[in-house]
């Protein structure tokens, strides 16, 4: 893979190359970590969606949908689960 220049303010050089640092890898690797992680608003909303629909599918609730009694449902079955 060819290298590339990504121009930037030289503070903000140094912020993440202390970030990358801290976690014990390179400013490039480092920057080749966030870019396979980081996601564009298109597969955030597709993530989003696919996530609603287990919920859905799994509970029964829909959170895009208003609903008080669902809420109510899913606000108990978090609260059980939190004394388990």
């Amino acid at each position: 893979m060819s290298d590339a220049t990504i121009r930037a303010r030289s503070e903000t050089r140094d912020r993440l190359a202390s970030v990358a640092e801290a976690e014990g890898m390179s400013l490039r690797a480092w920057l080749d970590q966030l870019a396979e992680t980081v996601r564009t608003p298109a597969e955030r909303a597709e993530e989003a969606e696919r996530t609603r629909q287990i919920l859905q599918e799994w509970t029964g609730y829909d959170p895009a949908a208003p609903d008080a009694e669902a809420d109510a449902i899913l606000a108990r079955r978090i609260a059980e689960a939190e004394i388990a």
